[in-house]
């Protein structure tokens, strides 16, 4: 994938009117849509005793764990394959290249509602079909918690500037993907990820590593 870039730029994604507004979304709507979502689902399984306290504490986190994995292999694996010919082109260039190119676009920061639903459903669809609504329930809130600070993370890494040691660092990892190795740190709410599989590289690594080859041009 190309490192070419336009900051503090925008551009239109769609000429139809209707899917260029839906490709825009303000950082708070994820939130003020699905917090009150699952937050009355998971309240309503508790009071009607369709789960307890002791699952929501063991499957919250396990759904929390598998959005950092559906996270990495998503923006690894469907959102930065450009195909071969021009659909899957023009796919990639919707649901991830434009972003590329338009890294401080704000009100393409956080996934569209369009996007994360469908998603939400074919998850929650599955969930239902296996039947325990005591395990899955909390489950799938973990998911959904993990996707949430998913979105606000990469709001913020773009947005705001950190103010810990902690965000800068996140903020860093981030931004060596946006403009020195898009093949590397595909983690945005976390990095552990890519540090387990060996997908890191710090910023300014790729320009070092790249000096240190031996130039073999005239030898060919």
């Amino acid at each position: 994938m190309k490192t070419e870039y336009v900051r503090h730029g925008t551009a239109r994604m769609f000429e139809n009117d209707f899917l260029e507004a839906a490709s825009k979304i303000h950082p708070v709507t994820p939130f003020a849509f699905y917090i009150p979502l699952i937050t009355g689902l998971l309240g309503w399984s508790l009071w009607s005793g369709t789960t307890q306290w002791g699952k929501v504490a063991l499957f919250a986190p396990l759904g929390y764990l598998t959005w950092c994995f559906m996270e990495y292999t998503l923006h690894r694996n469907l959102f930065h394959w450009e195909g071969n010919g021009p659909l899957t082109r023009r796919f990639h260039a919707i649901i991830h290249g434009y972003h590329h190119t338009y890294p401080d676009d704000p009100q393409r920061l956080v996934m569209p509602l369009g996007a994360s639903i469908p998603l939400a459903i074919i998850i929650g669809g599955l969930l239902w079909l296996v039947g325990r609504p005591d395990a899955t329930i909390p489950y799938f809130f973990g998911i959904v918690v993990g996707y949430l600070a998913y979105d606000y993370l990469h709001w913020a890494v773009h947005y705001k500037k950190p103010w810990t040691q902690w965000g800068k660092t996140m903020r860093a990892h981030h931004m060596a993907h946006h403009f020195a190795c898009p093949d590397k740190n595909f983690g945005i709410s976390h990095m552990w990820i890519d540090r387990l599989v060996g997908s890191t590289q710090v910023r300014g690594q790729a320009a070092r590593e790249a000096s240190a080859k031996p130039d073999t041009g005239a030898a060919e």
